[in-house]
């Protein structure tokens, strides 16, 4: 075998190992719209239990998205991973997002208190995992770093605290 054979021969390894990994990367599945569901948050598999607090009223709708903390993808239309809805009740909340593989995730919530399906800015509430301060500086879209917790191959738990005008 020649020097330029083995060279071949690894170029042709290494282009196997990428072309296993792409369909990996390519399962990646988003908008995928679920039903709240506690049995999903059980031991051995990644998930976050999210308490929201400070919810003003009882009314309107509350929607928990789950998003990559990434540059590309935190609070990206369409980019989201999944989505839950559910009628808004005064005070805490808390909800099972299912997370499909261990890593960095960022969480977005809304109520919607007219349940019109669109962001009324000076009466609908928001917030995110981690509490991030928002402001006219970001438009109401901290650094997704600000967001950001890890998930591994268990379930964890964090505590959202609702934001009105």
């Amino acid at each position: 075998m020649t020097v330029r054979s083995i060279a071949i021969a690894g170029s042709t390894v290494a282009l196997g190992a990428l072309a296993l990994s792409a369909p990996a990367l390519a399962q990646t599945r988003y908008g995928q719209e679920i039903p709240h569901d506690p049995a999903r948050c059980q031991a051995g598999k990644p998930g976050v239990w999210v308490s929201i607090t400070g919810i003003k009223e009882s009314r309107g709708t509350l929607r928990i998205q789950s998003y990559r903390a990434t540059e590309r993808d935190w609070l990206e239309k369409g980019r989201w991973l999944t989505r839950m809805e559910a009628p808004a009740t005064a005070g805490t909340m808390r909800f099972c997002m299912p997370i499909a593989e261990p890593g960095s995730y960022g969480i977005a919530v809304r109520h919607d208190l007219n349940g019109n399906g669109k962001t009324d800015i000076f009466g609908d509430g928001g917030a995110m995992s981690n509490n991030p301060s928002i402001n006219l500086f970001n438009l109401g879209k901290p650094n997704y770093r600000k967001v950001a917790f890890n998930v591994g191959n268990s379930v964890e738990s964090i505590s959202i605290r609702m934001r009105y005008r």
